[in-house]
């Protein structure tokens, strides 16, 4: 916590920071509110600004939102504001491709495109050179994009195959017919996606005209946040975007209001596929309407894990194996579905009647406060999350300027604050009626009960002069290159033999990110174990002997914090956050999951049952057939043996056959921190946790002896495995190639940088064959999976795609190797790839929940940031010579394993 004086100066040196920026603000822009230290400006060409500096991680995120998506599509349109999202990847006046020149320079970016709203991202690390060309680009992206008939043609079949991609999720193809059923005249019945016929036949004279009309600076929000100059950025914003005249179209206005609905509406799908789910969808409010936050709290105390009450009377009942809520805050009145899945023979008509029933009794059974104070704390905690990272709050503040105003966002964090039962029970029972409903039949009813009309929200009126909190302290300006994470970091060992790494720094709101990981069994005690180490793993989280599942979630929330449990193959991981006042009681928190677990039975026949439902769910879909096919070709291990991969059908039945006390002899005869490792990073003082993990595990040790299990290296046999999947759109190609080094090797930086250039990267020349040039596949590319003791390294390949293009695919993959091996790369494509892979690397030491997995992995390696410098070097000096010299030395295109997944017939 800041002290008085501490707060006092931190105040002052803002004040005169604002005083200072707003003395120095260019000609034709002019400033606006300012909350929580995000401050708006404004361009004569009506651009708005929004400028959030924080210096606390050396990375800055760029963000353009447009308002406009698929709500603003006409008849045989549908699907175009997508379409034109993945356009604006390709040229500009002094940019050959977008996409690849942000792939060169390593920046982390995407596009999205959701009913009210088009956004482009882009995080790099803090450069005032990265910053001025992002801003250039995205300046001449804005009004002069340079795509062609030729480039839709191809990006066409691109979004095509994304569209085939979500065919064949179920949940997906019925969430869409529930929009396409619910509404009758709005746009929000249309999915983002599109039609298909739309998508393979818009016009591009229509295309064009759409973006005329909306990439305009009047109808974008740019947001930049992250450690920059205000002050310079300003400057640079005021020339890139202030000479963009400014629009004389008028937008058109949107008139079309959705009448209250009058009866219950149903949809069935009929399709191939490995689960069953039941959706009951009601229509809610705008997101800018005060109830839009009892509506996000009513989703989330039904379905909330273990006290949900849908979760109760479903997941724990043994009807459905999951449960969930998705709530759409839109600019207009939007709509909440609560979701129900099941497996593919369960009986359903129980799970629907009493999904509908558990909603209703809402009525007779009011909302609670212990059930809004449950929910709240995690939204609350969620808000503050965001808030404390400015890449993640300049990009989720996207969907605040979708719904109207940006400062939105801020006033539905002060509306979780303020909400009470009444708000939540009030809507409940004012929308969750059958009338409301899409999901039944139509019932004649003499009086009809229907939900209240929706009015108009003045918007202006709720945001003008609006202030928020104070903004959230800022953290130091922390340098995370190898050589200062190694001067920072504190590393000792506790008496039982745990290993521990300690990077204290001020960061934003005083996070601490945490991770540990305990090391046990070899290879013949771990035998015929398979199922149990994930199993224990996970049941760590679902209660101790203290407390059940809800408590432990319970006080989770209390604190502010996160954690997640997983385990399998010798190992068990515990990944963390929260705040430095509640570090050492989460801590505690941790300590007790791990050591001292409940295994409650009911809570592990759900667990089971979760677990054998998703892995149902695979039983039916291209990528994991795909994926199971390649890891189990070639492997040489026995059933009992824990390297060995099952097949589905043997996965299965060893979680069916598992039974509680399994687990506890497992936990019993392996669980201790005798090898283990922990790392914290974040806001803390060091001292104080080197006595408290001493307290916590300095006594705890392995039952049993440790020791690795080896993954020595086995050559690939080459293959081609087809396996045919009916009725699904959407394809699936995986390829391996085991490779004789570690990342060790002499020829592992050579080697990283030829994946980039080959098939890593979007600029990369796979990418750029079978993606942009042949629009055959949404994601298409390769990734080297460096091992770290082992000689055991991988070269992975993939693609999706649609199943009568699988020729085309591998015919491309084919022929990109065999260039590359033939050619080798030019100087150009290595200089490119090694800043990017430098960018990136530099953008993950940024993530303080990344640095403190990478501690605990040195940990277990015996290594220090020392080795990640080195890397660093290796990979800036690799020449293309040496990357053309490590491909051909490990890589050969015939030796490559295949599997494809996919409706072969077609």
């Amino acid at each position: 916590m800041f002290s008085t004086l501490r707060s006092l100066a931190v105040f002052f040196a803002f004040a005169l920071a604002t005083v200072a920026q707003a003395a120095a603000l260019p000609a034709g822009v002019t400033q606006g509110p300012t909350v929580e230290g995000i401050t708006q400006y404004q361009l004569k060409n009506g651009l708005t600004v929004l400028l959030f500096p924080d210096a606390t991680k050396p990375v800055t995120t760029v963000n353009v939102t447009y308002l406009v998506g698929s709500r603003q599509e006409n008849y045989g349109e549908t699907g175009m504001a997508h379409l034109l999202e993945h356009m604006l990847f390709k040229g500009t006046p002094s940019i050959k491709s977008v996409f690849t020149e942000l792939g060169r320079r390593g920046m982390q970016f995407n596009g999205s495109t959701f009913f009210d709203r088009t956004n482009y991202h882009e995080t790099f690390p803090a450069s005032e050179e990265s910053l001025a060309w992002a801003l250039r680009m995205e300046s001449e992206r804005m009004t002069r994009s340079t795509f062609s008939k030729a480039e839709l043609d191809t990006e066409m079949t691109v979004v095509r195959n994304e569209y085939e991609s979500g065919e064949n999720n179920p949940q997906q193809v019925l969430w869409q017919r529930m929009e396409e059923v619910a509404f009758d005249w709005h746009n929000y019945a249309h999915p983002t996606i599109g039609a298909r016929s739309d998508i393979e036949n818009v016009p591009f004279e229509k295309l064009r005209a759409y973006y005329r009309m909306y990439y305009q600076p009047d109808n974008a929000v740019l947001v930049v946040a992250g450690k920059f100059d205000p002050e310079r950025t300003l400057a640079l914003i005021a020339r890139d975007f202030g000479t963009i005249p400014r629009p004389t179209r008028v937008l058109p206005k949107f008139y079309t209001i959705e009448p209250v609905q009058d009866g219950e509406r149903s949809v069935t799908v009929r399709r191939v596929g490995s689960e069953q789910v039941v959706g009951a969808l009601f229509h809610t409010v705008p997101a800018a309407n005060p109830d839009s936050t009892a509506f996000e709290a009513l989703g989330e105390i039904m379905t909330v894990e273990p006290a949900g009450r849908l979760y109760r009377a479903l997941v724990e009942k043994h009807l459905a194996t999951e449960v969930d809520a998705s709530n759409f805050d839109l600019r207009d009145p939007g709509f909440i579905i609560f979701w129900a899945r099941t497996g593919p023979t369960d009986p359903l008509a129980p799970v629907r009647d009493e999904l509908l029933k558990t909603l209703y009794d809402v009525k007779s059974t009011p909302i609670t406060d212990d059930e809004v104070a449950r929910v709240r704390s995690k939204a609350l905690s969620s808000f503050e999350r965001t808030i404390n990272d400015p890449a993640h709050l300049g990009v989720a503040l996207s969907e605040a300027i979708a719904q109207g105003d940006w400062r939105l966002f801020f006033i539905q964090r002060d509306r979780w604050r303020a909400l009470k039962a009444p708000d939540v029970q009030r809507v409940a029972v004012g929308f969750i009626k059958p009338a409301n409903l899409t999901l039944g039949e139509f019932v004649p009813d003499a009086k009809p009960d229907r939900a209240p009309e929706v009015a108009a929200v003045d918007i202006p009126s709720i945001v003008a002069n609006y202030k928020g909190d104070a903004a959230v302290a800022a953290g130091e300006t922390f340098d995370a290159t190898p050589a200062n994470l190694e001067a920072r970091t504190q590393r000792f060992v506790l008496a039982n033999g745990m290993k521990v790494a300690l990077l204290s720094k001020r960061t934003r709101g005083q996070s601490v990110k945490f991770s540990m990981q305990l090391d046990y069994g070899d290879v013949d005690s771990l035998a015929n174990t398979a199922a149990l180490g994930p199993l224990t793993a996970e049941m760590l989280g679902r209660g101790t002997k203290v407390r059940d599942r809800q408590s432990f979630e319970d006080a989770l929330d209390r604190l502010r914090a996160k954690l997640s449990f997983a385990g399998g193959g010798g190992h068990a991981s515990v990944a963390g956050e929260t705040v430095r006042e509640n570090l050492e009681e989460t801590l505690r928190l941790m300590a007790e999951a791990v050591r001292t677990p409940g295994f409650r039975s009911p809570e592990f026949e759900t667990l089971k049952r979760e677990q054998l439902q998703a892995l149902e769910q695979t039983r039916t879909e291209p990528e994991a057939i795909a994926n199971r096919a390649i890891a189990r070709h070639d492997n040489p291990y026995p059933p009992s043996d824990i390297r060995y991969m099952p097949t589905l059908d043997e996965e299965l039945d060893g979680i069916r056959r598992t039974a509680l006390d399994d687990l506890l002899r497992y936990y019993g005869k392996f669980y201790g921190a005798s090898h283990a490792e922990i790392a914290i990073v974040g806001d803390f003082d060091p001292a104080a946790m080197k006595a408290v993990l001493d307290e916590l595990y300095g006594v705890w040790t392995n039952p049993t002896a440790y020791t690795r299990v080896p993954e020595p290296y086995h050559a690939t046999t080459p293959a081609l495995l087809n396996f045919d999947t009916p009725d699904k759109a959407n394809a699936a190609l995986i390829g391996a190639l085991a490779l004789p080094l570690n990342d060790q090797a002499a020829e592992f930086a050579a080697l990283t940088v030829a994946d980039r250039v080959l098939g890593g990267s979007t600029e990369s020349r796979l990418f750029q064959r079978v993606r942009v040039k042949e629009g055959l596949s949404y994601a298409v590319g390769t990734a080297l999976e460096g091992a770290s003791i082992d000689e055991n390294s991988q070269l992975l390949v993939y693609a999706i795609f649609a199943p009568q293009n699988v020729a085309k695919v591998r015919a491309g993959i084919g022929e990109v190797c065999a260039r590359a091996l033939k050619d080798g790369f030019t100087d150009a494509e290595v200089t490119a790839a090694r800043r990017a892979i430098l960018e990136e690397r530099a953008i993950a030491r940024s993530q303080d929940a990344t640095l403190a997995r990478a501690l605990v992995m040195q940990s277990y390696l015996s290594r220090t940031w020392a080795f990640s410098g080195k890397l660093d070097q290796g990979i800036g000096a690799v020449t293309a010579a040496q990357a053309t010299a490590a491909l051909r030395k490990y890589v050969r295109a015939d030796a490559i394993a295949y599997a494809v997944a996919g409706d072969l017939k077609k």
